[in-house]
């Protein structure tokens, strides 16, 4: 174990070297490097999902999905799908910031993924440090360190007993178990580097307002929904509207609404971490108060991960479609609206309104993929065992 944890902080090392000579570069390509280490992390996370995958089915002796897997690099789907994504360029021609927080985000899944906590703990601090809204990635962080990779549910190794096998069996399949120690230690290192975070944060603003200040500018910004300005969210248009009496009640309702989808989600798909990460990914930026196209772009190339999954998704051309009508007609909306005088704001939001939907019907077919995979697993692997039989 000694040497295991060197060889965490050796990593940890090295990176933030790294990291230092990014930030000494200039102008946008330092997007342009957060964007293609972005996409090597990715693949790295889809090819050790793949062997993961690969391992499981050969252990359920799944043949036909066996074959699918070996056959497609979902890794190289996910980072090309990344790269060439017209979001990410969009937001690296604009030099946003997302793809930093894309970064950070990426990094703490590839850490927890490598079981490197100290570079897991990082990077979710960091994240979360930048945008906020990755603090529920927590969740599927401690399953992927605690337990390791996706893999199908845990009964369907556990039917795979015959006779007097059956505790050979059990054994040779090694059920998931939970390390507890992992998690502890990941959020002995969160805690760590947040107190780093905040030590130099206050440092850097010890001669401004400290970080009461910071905090009510930047997390407070975020959740008091001050800033109304036409965005491709739905909530400056809401808050624009409602009466200020019910202004309080309605940012708790759509701050909350997050949350109470993460446990149940978890509940559901605690054996598939990595999917679960994709899929909170894709809620936050659908209903977070600033959502920008950097956050599509990095759930879009997550669920390349899973294109071996999810080959059945229905409503996939109807998708995609809806995505580019959208992103299309935004800019001519917002043309009409704000510069020629033609048009008011619905006509904006009708376009927003519409990438939120197409955003949710996303993340709901997703789910049901999976769970329709899992299913199919199941029952595959049933056939083989009353065949063995």
């Amino acid at each position: 174990m000694p040497v295991q944890c060197t060889m965490d902080l050796h990593f940890c090392y090295q990176f933030l070297v790294l990291l230092l000579l990014i930030i000494e570069v200039k102008g946008s390509q330092v997007i342009c490097y957060a964007d293609f280490i972005t996409a090597m992390l990715i693949r790295a996370i889809g090819q050790r999902l793949q062997v993961a995958d690969i391992q499981s089915l050969k252990l359920l002796g799944a043949g036909q999905f066996l074959k699918i897997s070996e056959n497609f690099q979902s890794g190289d789907v996910a980072a090309l799908v990344y790269l060439w994504n017209p979001l990410t360029i969009i937001t690296c021609l604009g030099c946003s910031t997302s793809p930093l927080e894309n970064l950070m985000i990426v990094l703490s899944l590839y850490g927890a993924c490598m079981r490197l906590v100290p570079l897991a703990a990082f990077g979710w601090v960091i994240a979360s440090h930048l945008s906020l809204y990755p603090v529920i990635l927590v969740i599927p962080l401690v399953l992927l360190i605690g337990c390791g990779l996706d893999t199908p549910p845990q009964k369907l190794f556990l039917q795979q007993t015959h006779g007097d096998d059956h505790k050979e069996t059990s054994e040779s399949l090694n059920p998931r178990i939970f390390s507890w120690r992992r998690a502890v230690l990941f959020f002995l290192w969160a805690t760590a580097w947040a107190f780093y975070v905040l030590v130099l944060c206050g440092l850097s603003l010890k001669e401004y307002s400290g970080l009461g200040e910071m905090f009510k500018r930047t997390y407070g910004f975020i959740l008091s929904v001050e800033d109304l300005s036409p965005n491709i969210g739905v909530l400056w248009y809401f808050f624009a509207e409602v009466f200020d009496f019910f202004r309080d009640f309605f940012l708790i309702v759509f701050h909350i609404n997050i949350l109470f989808m993460v446990l149940p989600l978890a509940v559901r798909l605690h054996h598939r971490p990595c999917f679960l990460a994709f899929v909170y990914i894709a809620i936050s930026s659908v209903l977070k108060s600033y959502p920008s196209v950097g956050d599509s772009a990095l759930y879009l190339g997550l669920l390349g991960l899973f294109v071996n999954a999810l080959a059945d998704m229905q409503f996939s051309f109807f998708l995609f479609s809806g995505y580019l009508g959208t992103l299309l007609l935004s800019p001519v909306m917002h043309n009409l609206w704000i510069w020629r005088g033609t048009g008011n704001a619905n006509f904006y939001f009708a376009t927003a309104m519409a990438y939120a939907c197409f955003q949710i019907i996303l993340v709901v077919e997703s789910v049901s993929s999976m769970l329709k995979h899992d299913r199919a697993l199941k029952q595959d692997t049933t056939t083989v065992a009353k065949k063995l039989q």
